[in-house]
């Protein structure tokens, strides 16, 4: 009678204890027990059907949920999916930060809260309240808008010193920690979406992101060229907003962006 072989692999609650060396992650692997004389793989519960996706391209992104109907069932599914796939962050609305916090405890998977959103028009000083708040929580990435009236309205000064006040707050707490401005280019011409970027790098700014995802359009690998030009190396540029495939993500990083916001996260990585 055939011998039968059972291979179990490691795996924890809250995602696979080994996630580069487990065999029901790499489809080659499992073929290759199988044809050697497995008859049933068992795995734990943090493997998936995904075998293979680009993970240096999910480095880059950050896996994103800001729809105003998101419930706590679908944050949790949110962060296992960041674990399992190495995101760069999860990005989320500042209540669920403590939560993501706690579901991401002992990952790389960084936690993004988003400050003033989405219509940046809150005062410098709520902005800075919701940047205290959610530190206390353990973000450790910020994604505010600025105010785009004001930058419309041509106050540079009001703009720049409101960024300035933010990163203030942030870096006080960790210098590492990461502070993103959303301009919401779709609604600046291409002069306001210059001045913009210069605002933010003069104050101190980490990161320029084009788009909140809630206004009339997203990310054109366009603004990305021009937004990169504009801040050059020392300061990235994130790309976000109706980036649905990995079509799309390669060619913002190709124009320039060093970080990806989305929420078809995982049709993106998924070769």
């Amino acid at each position: 009678m055939k011998e039968r072989l059972l291979v179990r692999t490691l795996c924890s609650g809250s995602g696979c204890a080994l996630p580069d060396d487990c065999v029901a992650t790499e489809r080659l692997v499992v073929d290759s027990i199988v044809k050697y004389g497995a008859e049933r793989i068992t795995t734990g519960p943090g493997i998936t059907e995904y075998s293979s996706f680009d993970r240096s391209l999910a480095a880059m992104i950050d896996h994103t949920l800001l729809k105003p109907d998101a419930t706590t069932g679908e944050v949790k599914k949110l962060c296992k999916e960041a674990r399992q796939f190495s995101f760069a962050s999860v990005c989320v609305n500042p209540s669920y930060v403590a939560l993501c916090t706690k579901e991401l405890l002992g990952s790389q998977v960084r936690v993004c809260a988003v400050i003033g959103f989405p219509l940046g028009a809150t005062t410098t000083r709520v902005k800075v309240a919701e940047v205290e708040e959610t530190l206390a929580a353990g973000a450790t990435e910020f994604d505010m808008v600025l105010h785009i009236g004001k930058l419309k309205s041509g106050e540079f000064e009001y703009v720049e010193n409101e960024i300035r006040s933010v990163v203030r707050a942030v870096k006080k707490a960790n210098m590492f920690h990461l502070v993103k401005v959303i301009l919401e280019t779709c609604l600046l011409s291409d002069e306001e979406k210059i001045a913009a970027c210069l605002l933010a790098k003069q104050a101190g700014a980490d990161f320029v992101k084009t788009s909140t995802g809630f206004s009339a359009s997203g990310a054109t690998v366009g603004d990305v060229a021009l937004m990169k030009l504009v801040v050059g190396s020392t300061v990235g540029v994130k790309a976000s907003g109706g980036i649905r495939t990995m079509e799309d993500a390669r060619a913002m990083a190709e124009f320039g962006a060093d970080r990806i916001g989305a929420s078809a996260s995982i049709k993106i990585v998924n070769k």
